[in-house]
């Protein structure tokens, strides 16, 4: 009897060990995409950033945490021309009245809560932080065997991005730009 409670015990630990491990796949930063597009009253402009790092954690088949890191340094434009105002507006988007990507070189994501939707997706809520100030945002995201996919709108405002702001300025007329901005992110690991 003894030796039937300590296999019983043992194996309680085997099973309760194999069920917390966690798999953290790593995100290949080279092949994975952020496509930003930020609007305006007179049209849109679009382009990319890159992920400098990033991981996703699963339990079994079950997502259940991530971490990211994009260099914001690396924000290009991809709907205008060089010399046709593409330095420029890239150029601005840098400066302090946008990311100030001097002062802060990195944006980061932590995801806190993952809710299962369906089998590979859920729904994420995470702590964004851009320019040193962190802030929730909640959004949907899919999951393959070797990708994850997701489309975030971000209010920019939280974040002291006020330039160009109705809901901060008056009298902008056809110069005013949205407060959101959308990324469609495709992670590969």
């Amino acid at each position: 009897m003894k030796n039937f409670k300590t296999i019983a015990l043992a194996l309680v630990v085997v099973l309760s060990t194999l069920s917390v491990t966690a798999q953290t796949k790593k995100v290949d930063a080279t092949k994975s995409s952020i496509n930003w597009t930020g609007k305006k009253v007179t049209g849109q402009h679009e382009g990319t950033i890159n992920l400098k790092d990033g991981a996703l954690v699963f339990k079994g088949k079950k997502l259940v945490g991530g971490t990211f890191n994009v260099d914001m340094n690396s924000i290009v434009v991809t709907d205008l021309k060089a010399g046709q105002g593409k330095e420029k507006l890239e150029g601005h988007l840098k400066a302090d009245d946008f990311f100030g990507t001097d002062k802060f070189a990195t944006a980061a994501l932590v995801f806190k809560t993952i809710v299962t939707k369906a089998p590979n997706a859920y729904t994420v809520t995470g702590d964004l932080t851009i320019k040193g100030i962190t802030k929730p945002v909640t959004f949907d995201l899919t999951t393959t065997a070797n990708s994850a996919t997701t489309n975030v709108k971000i209010d920019r405002t939280k974040y002291d991005i006020k330039y160009g702001s109705g809901s901060f300025f008056d009298s902008l007329g056809d110069k005013a730009i949205n407060d959101d901005f959308n990324l469609a992110v495709d992670l590969k690991f």
